[in-house]
């Protein structure tokens, strides 16, 4: 007789998770509250989807900031190679760019949540739109606690053998992530550590930002420096944009993940043109002077800067407009080169929690065994995805992390 398994929440982990059972034996019910199953995956990746990282188990590893060795069984057993073959057996093609991030071919983030969907169904998964009450459990004649199913919103119970929650953070709750599986974790004794935004925009002091709204830059470098460090804390290559409350875009998200400390002990700088060291700057700002010399410097940094930044980089570089080229002097150039080169940015806060890609946080990763996901205070609960408190940095970690984790799970309860 084959064993049952109720999959809480119909997003990257609890999808992976269904068919990953459903696929080998186990009689698998899947429950979404939100109404639609892989509402978060869909928008991931720019609704592209970035899958997975193409790389080793150790890199995934590298990449995560927090509780990378609690991970460990989880990604070394279903590993970036076995997410890409998943999908691509799946008849959804991938494609590796720009620091080894996986996207499906299509650029379609549907195509992967299609995949998943239709092998859970093939596999008779059993899909029920609702929400978990709570969750149903007895004590053994050996005093333990173990989970025998849940209740549901509408008054129905459902008995399974297992419940594996995997109902994800905090963030984006327009996509069903509410928070409410850490009240079901809670429910049984897990303890939630602090939730905090991860990969989340960042609020800046400056006024400029907002003058700039909209503006997206791209092959900039971004650096995050921690007051009295000499090096940065982080510094990549890449996108970013302006927003009307500060930054965000794919440098930006990454460099959050970095300010573990007060807000207030950071500052940001962005090289606008990183192609072009200090003194090869200076001779190009110098050639387009040569070439417009009784022009204002208004007109001529058009040459070399996108117009919405023109303004703030002349006021910061503590110049005027209306200053000709034929009046600047090699001091205030230099001002000018060291401003494109150090553009500043004043971190003074981060967005919602609601806004993160990531929550930061979870149930308390020293409850769980790591080798099969299981509950150390409830047997037969299982956790996978980004409920636990782990996180990664952007580039496909974070859903390497749901998929390898899910699947850990499975495997533990079918080899039960």
């Amino acid at each position: 007789m084959s064993k049952k398994l109720i999959v809480v929440g119909g997003g990257a982990a609890g999808l992976m998770a269904a068919c990953a059972a459903s696929k080998n034996g186990l009689e698998t019910v899947l429950i979404e509250h939100s109404g639609k199953l892989g509402k978060k995956l869909a928008i991931t990746g720019k609704g592209r989807c970035n899958v997975t990282n193409n790389s080793s188990p150790e890199n995934i590893l590298k990449n995560t900031l927090t509780n990378k060795k609690f991970l460990y069984s989880s990604i070394y057993g279903y590993t970036p190679d076995d997410v890409m073959n998943f999908f691509e057996e799946l008849g959804v093609p991938l494609k590796t760019e720009r620091g080894n991030r996986v996207f499906p071919l299509s650029d379609r983030a549907s195509d992967v949540v299609n995949a998943l969907v239709s092998t859970a169904k093939k596999y008779h998964t059993d899909i029920i739109f609702d929400s978990v009450e709570e969750l149903i459990t007895e004590t053994t004649d050996g005093g333990e606690q173990r989970v025998k199913g849940v209740a549901l919103k509408n008054g129905e119970e459902i008995l399974a053998d297992y419940v594996l929650i995997a109902t994800g953070g905090k963030s984006y709750p327009v996509t069903g992530s509410t928070g409410k599986g850490y009240n079901l974790a809670k429910s049984v004794g897990h303890t939630i550590t602090p939730l905090r935004p991860s990969l989340i925009p960042i609020c800046c002091k400056e006024d400029y930002c907002c003058d700039m709204m909209g503006l997206s830059l791209k092959n900039v470098v971004l650096s995050l420096w921690e007051n009295g460090k000499k090096k940065p804390v982080y510094s990549e290559i890449g996108e970013m944009l302006f927003t009307h409350f500060g930054v965000s875009g794919p440098l930006v998200l990454s460099a959050s993940s970095y300010m573990q400390k007060p807000v207030d002990t950071y500052k940001l700088t962005i090289d606008l043109k990183p192609a072009l060291d200090n003194e090869k700057l200076d001779t190009r700002i110098l050639r387009d002077f040569a070439d417009n010399i009784n022009k204002s410097l208004s007109n001529v940094l058009g040459l070399l800067l996108p117009r919405a930044m023109i303004i703030p980089v002349i006021n910061l570089s503590d110049l005027t407009s209306d200053i000709k080229i034929n009046t600047i002097t090699k001091e205030q150039r230099q001002n000018l080169v060291n401003v494109i080169k150090n553009f500043p940015l004043t971190p003074v806060g981060f967005r919602p929690i609601e806004e993160a890609i990531v929550t930061g946080g979870g149930v308390e990763v020293k409850e769980i065994d790591p080798t099969t996901m299981m509950s150390k205070l409830c047997k037969n609960l299982y956790f996978a995805g980004e409920v636990i408190d782990v996180d990664a940095f952007t580039g496909g970690y974070n859903l390497q992390i749901a998929f390898s984790t899910a699947v850990n799970a499975v495997n533990s309860m079918i080899y039960d």
